[in-house]
């Protein structure tokens, strides 16, 4: 077995480098920060903890999976998992309040008939066999195989099925998620709760793929799930379970060129100007941050596309309150926006910044209700988030901020009266900690290839891409997958077409 060099540790750069590791290879992370975990960091002070990356994990199976390839203690006895339920209490601007069930299709129906109205869980449930459909078309393409060489299969087909139009007597596909809301869920409540889920990964629902029907599909289907402490103890497990199957971390160490050698990747050239051999190298960051030739793409590959261009990125702002919770506070909020055209035309950037930042957008609510997260049972820690656009700077993401604390209101009783402090964090700060202040967000078929990433291979042999940035995306469980990719792709060969 031969050494392999990992560039970053985040999620899906370490899920390779412990898979790797059991499969006999010396595997070295270089690592350019002092920490592991990539966007899943902590913030404590003054005895609260808050998660400043992605707070709820969906489709655990994945790390699940993981854990079982790569030790003999599963995923459980190493964190405790806790799905969360309601998956979500969304507030409409109208003052209509609906709490969605986690994994019940059935409660989920009902919720949404008792509070939008009679036929509307009908057609929410409808749309989700629709989106299960073109989940179960694209599951192995996009989420358990490397990218097909003729990737344009995916670029062009549509997977999400045609719909009966009763007055014109015939079927029409719909070609955005923006579309599918118009024609088939027959309620603005419904429409926007369908976006919320692109827009939570800064997808315009108006140019997203009808495939995007996807994303609510998977929440729905297999649930939510919280870790107690934090989903930074998601990654210290990941972290620790490399340290077990014996990956050298290397900290401080930035990873600044590949070495190319005979055309092959032979190592990594870092910031000091050491070079460090290698037989195989994995780049679990944003392509184009690393110099080398895996940032052009070889024929018949995916180009980088939107990996390596602006995208929107994540306003967090982290609240230390007084006082318990009230007795119905739910774990994740969903406050919708009062101008959904407003808040659209601010996430592309097309008004100038003054006026964008006066737009309130869609606010996440966390609060996860958990005793490791807070100084004792008098206070809370809440976590707010909400998409921005990219390239929003300071000044624009503290005005952007105010606003988020007062849609918040809505979710937190007495929020003001409440707050002790708050810390605002940018997407500077994100890329200060990651090297990207974008949400990558998960691959989707259609739309002209506009949504599919790097392959896990590049044009030179022996060099490979995984993470969120790379083949099948973004998101917790697609990370995940892209390391199983990878190690499939090494150990097995070019041949690989599926996950391990």
């Amino acid at each position: 077995m031969g050494r392999v060099a990992v560039i970053g540790a985040g999620m899906g750069a370490m899920a390779a480098a412990a898979r790797l590791a059991v499969a006999g290879h010396r595997v070295t992370v270089y690592e350019r920060t002092d920490t592991y975990g990539g966007a899943l960091r902590r913030r404590e002070r003054d005895g609260f903890a808050f998660d400043t990356g992605p707070g709820l994990l969906p489709l655990p199976a994945v790390y699940r999976d993981l854990f079982v390839k790569t030790g003999r203690e599963p995923l459980e006895e190493c964190v405790e998992l806790v799905q969360t339920d309601p998956s979500a209490r969304h507030l409409f601007p109208d003052g209509t309040r609906v709490d969605l069930p986690n994994a019940s299709r059935a409660g989920v129906v009902a919720a949404l008939e008792q509070s939008v109205g009679r036929g509307a869980g009908e057609r929410w449930g409808a749309f989700l066999v629709r989106g299960r459909e073109a989940w179960d078309r694209t599951r192995r393409p996009l989420l358990e195989e490397p990218l097909w060489p003729n990737w344009d299969v995916l670029a062009g087909r549509e997977p999400y099925p045609s719909v009966p139009h009763r007055r014109l007597l015939r079927t029409r596909r719909a070609a955005t998620l923006a579309q599918v809301g118009e024609w088939e869920l027959g309620d603005p409540r419904l429409a926007r709760l369908l976006e919320s889920h692109a827009l939570a990964y800064g997808l315009d629902p108006r140019t997203a793929p009808a495939s995007a029907a996807v994303l609510p599909y998977m929440e729905h289907a297999f649930g939510l799930w919280y870790v107690r402490g934090g989903l930074r103890e998601l990654a210290r497990a990941v972290y620790e379970r490399c340290l077990a199957r014996r990956v050298e971390f290397r900290f401080g160490a930035e990873a600044v060129r590949v070495v190319e050698k005979d055309g092959r990747a032979a190592g990594v050239e870092l910031a000091d100007g050491t070079l460090e051999e290698a037989d195989h190298v994995v780049v679990g960051v944003r392509p184009d941050l690393v110099a080398g030739p895996h940032t052009t793409a070889a024929e018949g590959e995916v180009a980088p596309g939107p990996a390596g261009g602006p995208v929107p990125g994540r306003l967090t702002v982290l609240l230390a309150l007084r006082g318990a919770g009230e007795a119905d506070a739910v774990h994740r909020t969903v406050v919708h926006s009062p101008d959904r055209e407003a808040e659209l035309e601010a996430l592309t950037g097309a008004p100038p910044a003054g006026e964008r930042s006066s737009v309130v957008p869609t606010v996440t609510v966390l609060r996860p209700g958990d005793p490791a997260l807070r100084p004792d049972d008098a206070h809370e820690s809440v976590v707010l988030t909400a998409t921005v656009p990219a390239g929003t700077d300071a000044r624009e993401a503290e005005l952007r901020a105010r606003l988020m604390l007062t849609a918040a209101e809505a979710a937190v009783p007495g929020l003001r009266e409440r707050l002790l402090w708050h810390e605002v964090r940018t997407p500077a700060d994100v890329r200060r900690e990651t090297g990207a202040e974008g949400v990558p967000a998960p691959a989707l078929a259609g739309g002209g290839a506009a949504l599919l990433r790097p392959g896990n291979t590049t044009g030179l042999v022996n060099l490979y891409r995984a993470g969120g940035w790379s083949h099948p995306g973004g998101g917790l469980p697609h990370a995940g997958m892209s390391g199983a990719l990878v190690t499939g792709l090494i150990v097995e060969g070019p041949d690989f077409r599926g996950s391990v």
